[in-house]
């Protein structure tokens, strides 16, 4: 069994790890910290969990995880380079789904995060977690750092085109919608019920800090920098992605709907619809499943494409379930087979 342990377990993410594990057929979890509800057991803050994980929250330090396999950080930037040192010296792999180590380029990372990043010398040892992109390199990965809810939205709804070199890299477009889980567990008047219920609108229009995620991913993928526009929305659900993108083709005659079917066809979590659907969120609420449509308006040059998920799933935890699979040999899909929750 491989032993887990979970630093920041009272978030979000956190208790979606918790779910996750608690099916899955290898793994044992030993260690579950927060510093602020030490001592407490985990399911007084997650009743959904009693009698499935008894145990009680333990201070985030390495005598407390030093008998883990791998540890999950759960926890908002800026929290993890602080302990992934100490953690990776005591020879114990690491999941990051916090931003603190997807960026490369440290000035841009202090740039958008404003804060001296506490260990930069880690950042080039981390491997991008996007199994369906970097898949060899999790395997080989001592530190992982998951990939945003956002980023993992629009980098598999334009990764077939970007490396069949397909499309107009200068031009891209994704408006992408979430739900309020996204914006964390932190009290904040803009996602309360009164606020966001009955409402839609968008944010970060002029600058979002997951853009430059976005944009190193995809440069990845096309080989080439890219011109990316991004403007992100809160939607009145509480989980949820739906990602529109937006491109033109460099030749018209592209069988587009051909290039992703073959593209994925071997992938677990992502699932190409038939032309002309229209993806929904609840369709992928709870899973690990990632569903895309293409559209081509008057089979036109201009490819629309639309893409769901979930952010606490696909576009987290599930997510960093995946690479904790991938990095130990087991089945990529293992604790992450189950259903989206209808209705």
């Amino acid at each position: 069994m491989i032993k887990v342990g979970i630093v920041g377990g009272t978030g979000y993410t956190g208790v979606e790890l918790l779910r996750l594990l608690a099916s899955h057929p290898s793994t044992e979890l030993v260690a579950i910290t927060s510093r602020s509800e030490k001592g407490k057991p985990v399911s007084a803050l997650f009743p959904n969990l009693r009698g499935i994980v008894d145990m009680p929250f333990t201070e985030p330090t390495v005598a407390n995880l030093q008998d883990c396999d791998v540890v999950f950080f759960a926890t908002p930037h800026g929290v993890a380079q602080n302990l992934v040192p100490e953690i990776l010296a005591a020879g114990i792999r690491v999941v990051d789904l916090s931003a603190d180590f997807r960026i490369r380029d440290i000035d841009i990372w202090e740039k958008w995060y404003a804060q001296k990043h506490a260990a930069p010398q880690l950042v080039s040892q981390a491997v991008y977690g996007l199994p369906e992109f970097n898949r060899d390199g999790i395997a080989e990965a001592n530190l992982v750092a998951c990939a945003g809810c956002y980023p993992t939205s629009v980098q598999l709804g334009l990764k077939p085109l970007l490396e069949a070199g397909a499309i107009d890299v200068s031009d891209i477009i994704a408006n992408s919608a979430s739900g309020v889980s996204g914006a964390g567990k932190q009290a904040n008047v803009a996602t309360l019920l009164s606020e966001a219920g009955d409402n839609f609108k968008a944010y970060g229009a002029s600058g979002h800090r997951h853009q430059p995620e976005i944009e190193q991913g995809l440069a990845d993928m096309a080989g080439e920098p890219v011109g990316l526009t991004f403007v992100p929305h809160l939607l009145p659900i509480i989980r949820g992605i739906h990602t529109t993108l937006y491109v033109d083709l460099k030749q018209q005659d592209t069988d587009v709907q051909g290039l992703f079917e073959a593209h994925y066809a071997n992938e677990p979590f992502v699932d190409v619809l038939e032309p002309n659907s229209y993806p929904e969120t609840r369709t992928v609420r709870g899973s690990n499943q990632c569903r895309i449509a293409i559209h081509r308006p008057g089979n036109g040059k201009k490819v629309v494409i639309l893409v769901v998920e979930d952010n606490l799933t696909k576009g987290a935890s599930g997510q960093a379930l995946q690479c904790m699979n991938i990095m130990f040999g087991l089945d990529e899909d293992a604790g992450l087979t189950m259903p989206a929750l209808m209705p």
